[in-house]
């Protein structure tokens, strides 16, 4: 049987791993054991950072629509369910960008669902 010499996987592995951690601090970037575990926990915060970021823009969209809407005499919550009750399908994306960019069509819509 032939003799099977296994380095060349494992260094490439451990390279591409090293690649990966480039830029860590202290050991985590030049040593593999150390580097696979901080790469590993990278990924985990990453993926935990994905979902937060859905969850902070929508807070974000929240403060300013109820920051126009009292400068149109309701709160947030009372103008969400004024469109609610008139089904105007407009998202809190949309409606926040407005509240920016035009507070005359913004203030419209208040009119609108008063």
């Amino acid at each position: 049987m032939v003799r099977v010499k296994r380095g060349l996987m494992t260094r490439k592995r451990h390279k591409k791993l090293l690649k990966n951690t480039k830029g860590f601090r202290l050991l985590n970037s030049r040593v593999f054991s150390r580097a696979k575990n901080a790469w590993m926990k990278s990924g985990l915060n990453s993926y935990i950072g994905r979902k937060q970021k859905k969850r902070n823009f929508r807070k974000l969209w929240t403060v300013r629509i109820n920051t126009a809407a009292r400068l149109n005499g309701t709160t947030y919550s009372k103008f969400i369910n004024d469109m609610y009750l008139k089904r105007v399908t407009l998202n809190r994306k949309v409606l926040s960008n407005l509240a920016i960019s035009n507070p005359k069509v913004f203030e419209n819509i208040i009119k609108f669902v008063k």
